[in-house]
């Protein structure tokens, strides 16, 4: 896959129970926040070019619940949802996140951006209930997912200033 920018994600494994992403935008932190709970912004970069996505729902306060899905081209759904835990606008997002599909497999995403001179460093913490669960999001194929994704977020940013 060629990435649309020069920043690439980056995937560490901390421990057994953790995965770390990493991916930097050329872009202020402030609009990457405004993309990321946005739903008419999600709806424009969140998933593969070739599903649509059919639902984005953002209750972007603690307590407050998110969905997205997306559809394949042949009707088949894949959605992921969450409960907002922390909000601090424009820096750390903390929730719940579970694909609906194996529920009982949550796990907490803690989500931080950090700018320096204009360009946002977006990093997500997730912490698994389990290493095979873990494993199983790895070998589920996100990374390729994940970064056709923040592709397509890095190439809306610049609509949005």
């Amino acid at each position: 896959m060629v990435a649309t920018s020069k920043f690439a994600a980056t995937i560490t494994l901390p421990s057994d129970r953790e995965l770390v992403i990493e991916r930097e935008f050329d872009a202020p932190r402030r609009l990457v926040w405004e993309a990321l709970t946005t739903p008419e912004h999600v709806r424009q970069w969140y998933g593969l070019r070739s599903m649509t996505m059919t639902d984005c729902q953002i209750d972007l306060r603690p307590g407050g619940r998110w969905r997205y899905a997306q559809s394949t081209p042949d009707g088949q759904e894949f959605a992921f949802s969450g409960e907002y835990r922390e909000i601090v606008p424009p820096e750390r997002i903390v929730s719940t996140e579970g694909w609906e599909a194996m529920p009982g497999h949550e796990y907490l995403s803690t989500l931080t951006l950090d700018e320096v001179d204009g360009r946002t460093m977006l990093r997500t913490h997730l912490l698994y209930q389990s290493q095979e669960d873990r494993d199983g999001h790895i070998q589920s194929g996100m990374e390729g997912g994940m970064n056709e994704t923040f592709d397509r977020l890095a190439e809306l940013l610049p609509t949005l200033g």
